[in-house]
């Protein structure tokens, strides 16, 4: 009866130990990310892992957004992009 004891109280330890490294390997693989993806506003491809960027159609043909205030409210986002990355950070103050 001991012996079917510890064997069961092994296989239950061994199944634990693959499930916390499971979970491990999910929030480091694709949780995390995809949360760091989407704070940025990007989106997230959870198949291949992927962080992407969406770009608008008008960007790719060169023709306007139907819509101004869409239209302007790209051109407002994409020129603060490029002046946040630009801009360089400020410096710490002791």
């Amino acid at each position: 009866m001991n012996r079917t004891i510890d064997r069961l109280k092994l296989i239950f330890l061994v199944i634990f130990a693959c499930a916390c490294v499971a979970v491990l390997v999910y929030q480091l693989g694709w949780a995390i990310p995809r949360e760091r993806c989407e704070a940025k506003g990007d989106w997230w491809d959870w198949r291949e892992r992927i962080c992407a960027h969406p770009v608008p159609l008008a960007d790719i043909t060169g023709r306007t957004m139907a819509d101004v205030q869409a239209e302007k409210a790209a051109k407002a986002k994409a020129a603060a992009e490029a002046a946040a990355k630009t801009t360089p950070p400020a410096p710490a103050q002791p």
